[in-house]
């Protein structure tokens, strides 16, 4: 196959703009990813009652884009779990950087697999527990 040396020309061109472009550095990510701290392993909340949803902020970086918050309550957790009310997160639009937010466990079936999701700049959950009626 033979090339014109226009066409040669702007593959060269093409290829030095990708490789400029390559070089250039990343913008900082100021995503903020807290890890749930409460509810953990081995808690159990019953229906109607009131908890506090806590989280680390202690790495929260300096310039957060998204500094809304939303938790929602899943069932099933690990990579599988499906969320439950998404459209009805137990609390939302508040300062990620509060750290903890009050919840009213709602009126669900009992279960052990139960997870808390808090929603900012990403997602997070919790670790498995229980509601209880």
């Amino acid at each position: 196959m033979m090339f014109t040396i226009q066409q040669l020309s702007v593959f060269s061109f093409f290829l030095s703009l990708f490789a400029l472009v390559s070089a250039l550095p990343l913008a900082v990510r100021d995503v903020f990813v807290p890890p749930v701290t409460y509810p953990h392993t081995g808690t159990e909340w019953k229906v109607g009652q009131h908890h506090n949803v806590t989280w680390d902020t202690s790495n929260a970086p300096a310039n957060i884009t998204n500094k809304s918050g939303r938790v929602v309550l899943a069932k099933g957790g690990g990579p599988h779990f499906f969320t439950l009310e998404t459209e009805h997160p137990l609390v939302k639009d508040f300062d990620i950087l509060l750290g903890r937010i009050e919840v009213k466990v709602p009126d669900v079936e009992p279960g052990s697999d139960y997870t808390i999701v808090l929603f900012g700049d990403s997602g997070h959950d919790s670790a498995e527990f229980t509601i209880s009626n």
